[in-house]
């Protein structure tokens, strides 16, 4: 005779039906900016893989980005703790994964509406970005200075400051003249540029089923061997490029420090000196296999491009010191960039596109 299943082990059957489900279908996920190694495209396979653990409530994700993963897993129920050791990705985390709208939304939207009325006052983001580079149309960088410092004077709960600067960071992304990083500027003006900056109010979530979430702006390692969690997520960078300089003037507008600028970018003369052990070909093995080693879950999904660092074999020999290793593999388009070319900064092209498609790899472990 079959014993009458509890309660909780009920709900969490239908917990984990209902993420499925989820999976199975396109999701609406957050972190609408443009952003080079997005996984907006990978976010359902990733939700049915957890859903897939018996048991699992909260998930770690060490390199959040735009939080389009956390947003997504928050969404479907999970405690969600996002770390990124950039300003402006845990920023993103704090807005998407930390706050929960039951405890921002009148807040947030009467002072979205305020901000959304100053007028422009040009300032230091104009004529770094508009002026001394050509990111965005001056009278666009005179309204992002303005509403930048309206924000930094109001002193407001993390939270609460975290939603605004994140409107404003979709908005001015919004009419950006850029291919998707800030590595460089079109050198015609991108229809979009000549559109007005106009914030919104960011798709920010109810408390989930699993509790409040948490974002962390810290080293990877150390959050790994700090925090435990039924689940980590792991997108670490797959090669020498470093979100600081490809998202500089993300960073710079969270930060608000008016750093020392330098080149045709003008890029935070700290994108020189902040560096990661996961962007070096040299030192990333051993970084790897160290968070691998340090980390506090009993499943570990990892995300990674078959163009990486990391060959497929030397990924899960490392990963299988935890435990029995999947492999799933998704297909899809290199990012726009790639498929271009490589140009000289006079302009001049100087190397051939050698592929056009690439494979996502998921490593799911436990």
């Amino acid at each position: 005779m079959l014993s009458k299943a509890s309660p909780a082990v009920k709900r969490a059957s239908e917990h984990a039906d209902r993420l499925r489900e989820l999976g199975a279908r396109r999701c609406t996920v957050a972190g609408v900016i443009k952003y080079l190694g997005s996984k907006r495209l990978l976010v359902p396979a990733i939700l049915e893989v957890i859903a897939g653990f018996e048991g699992a409530r909260s998930v770690l994700d060490l390199f959040s980005g735009t939080s389009r993963v956390g947003h997504a897993l928050k969404r479907s129920g999970y405690r969600v703790i996002a770390n990124d050791h950039n300003a402006y990705a845990a920023t993103l985390a704090r807005c998407y994964v930390e706050a929960d709208r039951e405890d921002v939304l009148p807040d947030a939207e009467r002072l979205i509406a305020e901000l959304s009325r100053l007028p422009g006052r040009p300032g230091y983001f104009t004529e770094t970005f508009c002026e001394r580079s050509r990111f965005f149309q001056p009278k666009n960088g005179a309204r992002i200075d303005a509403i930048r410092d309206a924000i930094a004077a109001k002193s407001l709960a993390p939270d609460l400051e975290a939603v605004l600067l994140v409107s404003l960071m979709e908005a001015a992304d919004r009419v950006d003249s850029t291919t998707g990083v800030q590595m460089a500027y079109l050198k015609q003006w991108a229809a979009r540029a000549h559109k007005d900056l106009e914030l919104r109010m960011p798709d920010v979530l109810p408390r989930a089923t699993y509790g409040r979430g948490r974002a962390i702006e810290g080293d990877a390692v150390a959050v790994a061997a700090e925090v435990e969690c039924d689940v980590v997520y792991l997108d670490p960078p797959y090669n020498q490029h470093k979100y600081l300089g490809n998202y500089h003037v993300w960073e710079t507008l969270v930060r608000w420090d008016r750093p020392e600028a330098y080149g045709i970018a003008q890029k935070r003369v700290d994108t020189k000196t902040r560096r990661s052990d996961f962007n070096s070909q040299v030192r990333f093995e051993d970084a790897f296999r160290e968070l691998i080693r340090v980390v506090r879950a009993k499943h570990l999904v990892v995300s990674f491009n078959d163009e990486g660092f990391l060959s497929r074999d030397r990924a899960v020999e490392i990963l299988s010191s935890r435990g029995p290793v999947r492999v799933i593999e998704h297909d899809y388009k290199r990012y726009v960039g790639a498929q271009i070319g490589i140009f000289s900064p006079k302009g001049a092209k100087v190397g051939a596109v050698s592929h056009l498609r690439n494979k996502e790899l998921l490593y799911v472990v436990g």
